[in-house]
Order: C-alpha cells, then structure tokens, then sequence
C-alpha cells in the first residue's frame, strides 16, 4: 500500500484547512461567474440594499442556491461513494450501485407519468422517497441469508434493483413522451433551476448523515482491514455496516432528490481523499466533503460556459451548421466527461489485480 501524499498529522490539518478556503472561493466563483456579469459592487451589497439591482437579484434567487446546492450534493456524494467502497471493499462502488440514482428516477417518473406531477418540490419528495425505498430494499435483500450482510450480496442486490428500475423507468419513457419532455434535465443531473427552499427540505437528513458518517469514521476503518479484525477488536459489525448503509440512503437519496441523479462523484473522489490522506476515514470523511464540493462546483462553472455564444464549442457547431436548443450544458453531462477516464483507469487496475 503506497503512503498517503499527506501523512503527518500537522499537513493533514493544513490540507483540510485550505481545502475549506477552496471550497468557499469555489463558492464565490460560482456566484461571480456566468452568463449574468456580477460587479464586486453587487456581490457584496446583495443582501444588504432594499432595493436590488437586477444582477442582486440574480445573485439572491440564482447564484447563491445554485452554488449552495452544489457544494452540499457534491459532498454529500462523495462521501457516500467513501462508504460504500469501504462496505463493499469494491473500489468502482459508487451510489450507483446502491439503486440510489435508479429508484429515485423511476419514482419522479411515476410520479410525473401517472399523477401529473410538475413541480420541483414535489420531484425533490418523491426522488428522496424513491432512493429511500430502494437503498432499504438493498440493504434488507444484502443482509438476507445466515451471512448477513455481505460486500457481495451487497453488491449483487444493488446491481439487481438498479437493473430492475432502470428497464422500468425506461418502459414508461418510451410510452409516455410528455413524462421523457419533462423530466430529462432532471434524469441527465442539473442544479440549474433549483430554489435554495429545495436545498432546506432534505438539509436535516444531510447534516444528521454527515454527523453519522463522522461519527462512524474511525470504525469503518477498523472494518476496511478486515470483518474478522473488527470482531476480534470488539465491533459490533452488523451496527457499523448499518449506520454507514443508512448514511448512503440519507445522502445520495437527499443529493439525488435536489439534482439528479449526477454520475461518478461518488466513485472519483474517494479514491482522490484516500491519495490525500490514506484510508483513515477520520481524514477521508472529511477530505471527501471539501473535494466532492469544490469538484461539482467547477463542474457547474464550467458547464455554464462550454456552450455559452463564442466558445469554441459553439464556434465550431455554428460552423457545421449544428445548433443547441438548451442554455447550457447539464453538470451531470460534465461529472460523466471527467470521471469516465478515471473509471476506466480504476477498472483495469481492479481486473488486472
């Protein structure tokens, strides 16, 4: 096992340190920066004048949820991709494979299909209760049988329940062409839209799962090296898998029910923490919360400006005669160009070993 880049306690601290301040001036870029010009003049006075300019405006009902919202879903899923590659020892875990992402897509799809739900409130309930329903039917089904519950039978169930309601969704998307118009921003992974009053309604299950997930921190590392060495230490194994799987409900199914379901957060940055700080989750937990923030805030940035008029993107298209019917590109769509790369690096080096 290499060493950590980041292995003395002193530079651990110092990197959680300015990974916090990176996160806020990620923040601040995010409000700073997009189609609308903000002067520093607005920024600043946005929350204070009585009388907003239109760019205030934009930065109250815009910017600032579109920036909060990012920081909370990307943290919320790499942490919860953190938990479940140490439950399931598998490194190309992610919420994914839980049957998060597809049980919280065929419930809005439902919901829109067959009760004439349109609003996003109503898609952030109903995306929490799918991904709810489908992380319990996981866990109940990996628990099952003398064993309990087990890496593989974890792994096997959420293959199967994410398999199962993707042909389902799938199935009613193609009979059901007003439902596919509505919801496919919502199934390709965006923030952009979303109210910050989205945000508060699933906050209290997010902050209860990360207080969980560090409270839990230093035994999942005792249960990485071993099932057999956290017993023989005193663990109560099956506790610690089920705090841990009740935190992956909690957060991706709260992350999903704000955006989406966004890809390969959960599987890219784990692997980045773990780099950093080893796989002491005491240091990962925390180390996932500032990366997976920063990550899925610049990926929103950058999604604003790769089809903004006079990028090279849109230069080129305009010259094959191409056009774009949307205003910018979905952040889900940039999560998935980044973390393919790294998903395929990690696959060959898992079957090569």
């Amino acid at each position: 096992m290499s060493q950590p880049v980041l292995y003395r306690p002193f530079t651990r601290w110092m990197g959680l340190a300015s990974g916090i301040v990176l996160l806020l001036l990620s923040m601040v870029a995010s409000v700073k920066w997009g189609w609308t010009h903000i002067d520093w003049t607005s920024f600043f006075t946005a929350y204070t004048t009585d009388v907003p300019t239109q760019q205030q405006l934009v930065i109250q009902s815009t910017r600032v949820p579109r920036a909060l919202i990012a920081a909370a879903v990307g943290a919320s899923l790499a942490i919860a991709g953190a938990l479940m590659q140490a439950l399931t020892r598998n490194p190309l875990a992610s919420p994914g494979i839980f049957g998060i992402n597809a049980g919280a897509a065929f419930f809005v799809v439902v919901g829109t299909s067959f009760f004439a739900v349109n609003s996003l409130q109503a898609y952030t309930w109903i995306a929490f209760a799918g991904a709810a329903v489908a992380g319990l039917v996981v866990a109940l089904l990996g628990s099952s049988g003398r064993s309990g519950l087990t890496p593989i039978k974890l792994t096997l169930a959420g293959a199967a329940i994410t398999a199962l309601f993707s042909t389902l969704t799938q199935g009613i998307l193609v009979m059901d062409q007003r439902t596919m118009e509505e919801v496919l921003l919502w199934l390709s992974g965006s923030i952009v839209g979303r109210k910050v009053e989205t945000l508060w309604t699933v906050l209290p299950f997010l902050v209860v799962a990360w207080g969980l997930a560090l409270a839990l921190s230093s035994s999942i590392t005792t249960l990485v090296m071993g099932e057999d060495v956290a017993r023989g230490l005193g663990q109560r194994t099956a506790w610690v898998k089920g705090g841990a799987a009740l935190c992956v409900v909690l957060l991706a199914g709260s992350a999903v029910a704000i955006a989406g379901p966004i890809s390969l957060v959960g599987l890219l940055i784990p692997h980045i923490a773990r780099a950093l700080v080893g796989h002491d989750y005491r240091w990962v937990i925390p180390y996932c919360f500032w990366l997976g923030g920063t990550f899925l805030l610049l990926a929103d940035i950058g999604a604003r400006y790769l089809i903004m008029p006079g990028s090279p993107l849109m230069t080129w298209l305009a010259g094959t005669g191409s056009t774009i019917s949307v205003d910018e590109v979905p952040v889900g769509v940039i999560t998935a160009l980044l973390g393919v790369p790294f998903f395929i690096t990690i696959a060959r080096r898992s079957l090569s070993h």
